[in-house]
């Protein structure tokens, strides 16, 4: 178990420059300062998505851990890194290049299901406990003439986001059901990582009373 809780003192280093990550555990009361992994999301020729995602969250980790550390003026209790794809057909959509990419992506995954994936893994400040989940939501999206398709491309939502759209935003207008976590498809499964510092000792009588 971990020596230090999260507290204002003692913060969460998020690994990851994702608005909608920090925005999820902000929203839930967890002090964190940001510091964005530094590593090469390359996916290797025929890597699965699972090996795919465990390879990176594990790179990120790593990388994150070792940036913490050098920070010696930063107090920290635990590191939380993440990373979440888009899966259709045995294939990983990441983000777009650029709007003529978006529509691609989109094409793609509207009028079907799709899986979103976030993998995640925390860690306690100086490592003596890891905790690794893969959290996996379906998300069914309706079918968008191609004219809606391009107009929503057009918007620029979904440049930074893996399969091109965002559910928490525009984007919802084509989101027909979602099957599990909703934050999972935002960007963090909120439900699991609560539960998860919680088991690491990072975090007591939640929600804090007195954030």
């Amino acid at each position: 178990m971990s020596s230090r809780i999260l507290s204002k003192s003692s913060v969460l280093v998020l690994g990851s420059a994702s608005p909608r990550r920090r925005d999820i555990l902000t929203g839930l009361g967890i002090p964190i300062v940001v510091m964005p992994a530094d590593v090469d999301e390359t996916r290797a020729s025929a890597e699965r998505p699972d090996a795919y995602l465990q390879r990176i969250v594990r790179d990120k980790l790593n990388a994150v851990m070792r940036a913490a550390r050098a920070q010696s003026s930063s107090t920290f209790a635990g590191i939380l890194v993440a990373d979440t794809t888009v899966i259709i057909d045995e294939d990983v959509l990441g983000k777009p290049n650029d709007v003529a990419d978006a529509e691609r992506l989109l094409r793609q995954i509207c009028g079907r299901t799709h899986v979103v994936k976030t993998r995640y893994a925390i860690a306690t400040a100086m490592a003596e406990s890891v905790c690794e989940r893969t959290v996996e939501t379906r998300v069914s999206l309706r079918r968008a003439s191609d004219a809606e398709i391009s107009r929503y491309a057009a918007t620029g939502e979904g440049l930074d986001k893996a399969g091109a759209y965002a559910a928490q935003g525009i984007g919802a207008f084509l989101v027909e059901r979602i099957e599990g976590s909703y934050t999972n498809v935002v960007g963090l499964p909120a439900c699991e990582v609560v539960s998860d510092l919680q088991a690491l000792g990072l975090l007591r009588e939640f929600p804090a009373l007195d954030p």
